[in-house]
């Protein structure tokens, strides 16, 4: 069943969103009493609906043709590899009835859905976000309405058919998902936020500042801008091969491509050679500053530029010969912080490489990119001291400390490391976020707590106070 039929004209943003919030509701209800199997039949063929291969493929060159953003193979990876890894983690899961019980506590844990899901998200990622975010929707029994941006509209409004039409093929209302109808504007998506009973944005920073000023319960992530750190014990052969595949993916329309490279002293001119050697262009003085009269215009990032291929932006930055041969461009800077572009999220071909005294620098010089943009969302380290790692991870306002890893294909989730799949990615308060981990499945439950008495669990004051009393007498 399609979706893609616009608005009539003569409705309202107000009569047009209620019209699709009752559809949610209703398709809701033919849920209601479904059990955990038939919940993970819905979340399976929603996950079907863009695993299938030739649908991922097809959406992957929809996105790249109308967004001009990123590259098709590397979206048909996403497409495919976040979608599974997420199944993973929602099949392994309870989201229906009971899902925890603590004898030692009288506590047995009810889940309930949150209600119409708003799901707002970006043109770099117009089908797997959707999918992402329409599967923890629907694993929780909610129904969810997909808010595209405009320039991710023709995808993402074909993903959601797809969607419709596996639900349908297993007996389950179409309008367990939907989306906005064309055209998509601020007014719409305000609508629709207001309306709702849980907003959850990914993309630009505006979108998530009205998502948390709407009124409704909000989850929205902060701007990436990772750093990653080499340091003096780092397999310098594995971590630039390894950084190279993370940024030349998807072109770096990830929020979590590196940005910059901090590289300890010590090893930064055999390590420069290693990137170089996987692929890296290190750019003069003069093709820095080519590079950056075409990345910024008027203090903005050029959209004509971003997220282009290599070659692309070789030629629209002037750069040839061995340039043109490159998979991305390396450009040398220092004292990174506000006032230095390079120190920013370029969302392009281009890591900025800084050259730190020790790894006390190193880990000021993050900080000091974070004074830019990308506080709470993530760095990373290549390093064969669990000690820097774990300094990292003490002293940096961050989520996610990645090591020794492809920060792209790890950020959001790896079937080599712990963190839930997603492509959402909050960076607690110290971003403006509410949430401080992945995106998951439990920001779509409410729970219900049923409470029994247990013997008295009240110590004694001396238990308590004893210590305190001692040092400091009452």
């Amino acid at each position: 069943m399609s979706q893609a039929a616009p608005a009539p004209q003569s409705e309202s943003e107000s009569e047009i969103i209620q019209g699709l919030i009752d559809r949610a509701r209703t398709a809701m209800k033919a849920i209601a009493d479904a059990d955990q199997a038939r919940i993970d039949e819905a979340v399976t063929a929603l996950a079907w609906s863009i695993y299938e291969p030739d649908r991922a493929k097809e959406l992957a060159e929809l996105a790249v043709r109308d967004t001009g953003l990123g590259n098709v193979e590397s979206k048909i990876i996403k497409n495919q590899r976040k979608t599974f890894g997420c199944l993973r983690d929602l099949m392994r899961v309870k989201t229906v009835g009971v899902i925890e019980e603590i004898p030692a506590k009288g506590l047995v844990k009810y889940a309930k859905p949150v209600g119409v899901v708003a799901a707002v998200s970006p043109s770099t990622n117009p089908a797997a976000t959707p999918v992402n975010k329409a599967m923890m929707a629907l694993k929780g029994g909610n129904a969810v309405i997909i808010a595209p941006s405009p320039a991710g509209m023709g995808p993402t409004t074909k993903t959601v058919d797809y969607m419709r039409a596996e639900l349908e093929k297993i007996g389950l209302p179409a309008d367990l998902v939907q989306v906005l109808p064309s055209p998509v504007n601020k007014a719409l998506t305000q609508s629709l936020m207001e309306a709702c009973d849980l907003v959850v944005v990914t993309g630009s920073q505006n979108n998530v500042r009205r998502a948390y000023s709407s009124g409704t319960p909000a989850i929205g992530v902060g701007a990436g801008n990772v750093s990653v750190i080499i340091d003096s014990t780092a397999n310098l052969k594995d971590a630039a091969e390894k950084i190279t595949m993370s940024k030349i993916f998807d072109n770096s329309t990830s929020c979590s491509s590196e940005n910059a490279v901090i590289i300890l002293d010590d090893v930064y001119d055999d390590a420069i050679a290693a990137l170089k050697a996987a692929g890296g262009y290190l750019a003069d003085a003069d093709e820095k500053q080519k590079i950056q009269d075409t990345l910024w215009v008027d203090g903005h990032l050029n959209r004509h530029v971003i997220a282009k291929d290599a070659d692309v932006l070789a030629k629209q930055t002037g750069l040839s010969g061995e340039a043109e041969k490159a998979k991305f461009f390396m450009v040398e800077d220092e004292n990174p912080g506000p006032g230095h572009p390079f120190a920013d999220e370029k969302l392009s071909l281009v890591l900025t490489v800084y050259r730190a005294s020790d790894f006390a620098d190193a880990m000021a010089q993050v900080d000091a990119i974070m004074d830019v943009c990308g506080r709470g969302h993530s760095v990373g380290i290549h390093t064969g001291d669990m000690d820097h790692a774990r300094k990292l991870a003490e002293d940096l306002q961050v989520v996610r400390v990645l090591v020794n890893q492809a920060h792209t294909f790890g950020n959001g989730g790896s079937f080599t490391n712990g963190l839930d799949f997603t492509l959402t990615m909050g960076c607690g308060t110290w971003a403006g976020n509410s949430i401080s981990e992945n995106l998951n499945y439990k920001m779509f439950i409410n729970t219900t707590h049923l409470v029994t008495e247990i013997p008295e669990d009240k110590p004694s004051e001396e238990e308590l106070f004893g210590d305190y009393w001692a040092k400091y007498s009452k």
